[in-house]
């Protein structure tokens, strides 16, 4: 594993996010497509897209800024609209939307729909969010893109 996806997935357990955590969305948008579709394809399909120097920045990026945005880093009025997860901020969605690029309209449309749903993981990082415990603004995002690109990565291999 690079060193740079090692670091990546550090960060990710850091924030309260494991891969299986990611998989485990991935299962449930796919299931019903393969007649034998296992928790172990879905975090080899996350791990890979992971692998990715594009996602590996993403992600990366994505936990700096919450961070920055925990610690009053930004100057204002963004720190506040980061931290409040303001519905008119759209940033939040464009970076992921470059891991999403990679993989196609499979990948896009799965996006939009968990990030509408919030399955999981994404539904308990957007409510600490929302608790105003963390900031999860970008990585609730990060983590949909990831397991959309996922799945579509595994849909394009069946």
């Amino acid at each position: 594993m690079s060193s740079l996806k090692t670091i990546a997935i550090k960060r990710l357990k850091e924030r309260g996010v494991e891969i299986k955590d990611i998989a485990e969305i991935v299962y449930k948008l796919q299931y019903k497509y393969f007649d034998k579709l296992t928790i172990e394809d879905c975090i080899d399909s996350v791990s890979n897209v992971i692998a990715k120097r594009e996602v590996i920045n993403a992600v990366l990026t994505a936990i700096a800024i919450d961070e920055a945005v925990e610690k009053n880093l930004l100057d204002e009025p963004i720190n506040s609209i980061i931290k409040n997860d303001d519905s008119l901020y759209g940033i939040d969605e464009i970076l992921p939307l470059s891991i999403v690029n990679i993989y196609g309209s499979i990948a896009f449309t799965n996006f939009g729909y968990l990030d509408k749903v919030k399955y999981g993981i994404i539904g308990k990082l957007d409510k600490l969010g929302k608790e105003k415990k963390q900031c999860h603004t970008f990585l609730d995002d990060i983590v949909c893109a990831i397991a959309s690109s996922a799945a579509s990565r595994l849909a394009h291999k069946k």
